[in-house]
């Protein structure tokens, strides 16, 4: 990766977009290069997708559960992950070291669907218990990680 490439992940992260004439604007490389470096990224598997976000509140998911997950299994926690993942509304997992297992992020429609959560969470066998966390306001939801740092620091990091 080098400093071309980093400025064109910045700008995707800053604009929301991956349109080639938008990050075209934002950088200055010429939109054929945009082009040849995208399909790039994409082949190293760098972008993943090219998905469209939400505004959750607005689509009428604006309650934002935060789980802690207490379990207790033998092996590998790739079966409690699974159940985990596959609970309506859980949008993230993160499995964790220390006293807590998973953390796991939950967007719903309603404070009424937080019991069906949790009740979901404790239905999983190896689940001992949960700490849940409502989200009272959300001061910075960003999915982009470079959106995040300067340009500069990202060229200083990432550029080999």
């Amino acid at each position: 990766m080098d400093e071309r490439d980093v400025a064109i992940l910045k700008a995707i992260s800053d604009l929301g977009t991956g349109s080639p004439d938008q990050l075209h604007e934002e950088t200055g490389i010429p939109v054929s290069t945009i082009h040849y470096r995208l399909n790039n990224l994409r082949e190293e598997g760098i972008i993943t997708n090219d998905l469209y976000d939400f505004d959750h509140e607005k689509l009428g998911l604006g309650v934002t559960i935060i789980v802690e997950v207490l379990a207790e299994y033998e092996g590998s926690a790739d079966e409690v992950e699974d159940a985990l993942f596959n609970i309506e509304g859980v949008t993230q997992v993160f499995f964790t070291m220390g006293e807590t297992d998973f953390i796991v992020l939950a967007r719903l429609p309603d404070s009424d669907s937080v019991e069906r959560l949790i009740a979901d969470f404790e239905s999983i066998p190896e689940v001992d218990r949960t700490n849940s966390t409502f989200v009272v306001s959300t001061l910075r939801d960003e999915s982009r990680a470079p959106a995040t740092y300067d340009l500069e620091t990202l060229t200083d990091a990432l550029v080999d």
